[in-house]
């Protein structure tokens, strides 16, 4: 059986923005995004809120396949000890390689790294393959907005998770 390859987490560069932006437009699905699906003229991937120095990306050999956003969930300095994973996307030929675990793992050392003691995100209800991999890194469910989104015709709830560093 052929050794998987290992996927490598460094911080994004400023230089990423036009492949994470066209990752993030080809992941695009309602299993994970509630916002419509991006249309011309796109808008960068980089912004005010999500900046190069708040996403890590992960390649495989020499080929970017996904991204982890980890910022704060608010602007008060009452709730700067917490980091909020804010966007994950993983490259469709990169999926059941490690991609994403590899993400969450380094975000979640990041997060210490700067001083944080828990990290706390949303998922959809229906997105049982993250809910599942969140689970499995240590994170729990805190609470649900039953029936939250209204996607494709069908009620989603939200769900909140975190866990302590």
């Amino acid at each position: 059986m052929p050794e998987l390859p290992v996927p490598r987490i460094r911080a994004a560069r400023p230089g990423d923005d036009g492949e994470l932006a066209l990752l993030d437009r080809l992941t695009w699905s309602h299993l994970h995004a509630v916002m419509p699906e991006p249309q011309p003229p796109y808008r960068p991937f980089f912004s005010e809120r999500h900046t190069p120095e708040d996403c890590l990306v992960a390649e495989l050999g020499d080929r970017l396949a996904g991204y982890l956003h980890l910022g704060f969930p608010t602007p008060l300095d009452s709730n700067r000890h917490v980091r909020q994973i804010q966007g994950l996307a993983v490259a469709e030929e990169a999926r059941g390689l490690g991609v994403g675990r590899a993400l969450v793992r380094a975000a979640v050392e990041e997060a210490r790294r700067r001083g944080a003691r828990r990290v706390t995100l949303r998922v959809l209800g229906h997105n049982t393959p993250a809910r599942a991999l969140y689970e499995a890194e240590g994170f729990v469910v805190e609470g649900i907005l039953p029936e939250e989104f209204l996607l494709d015709g069908t009620y989603v709830d939200d769900v909140f998770m975190g866990r302590f560093l």
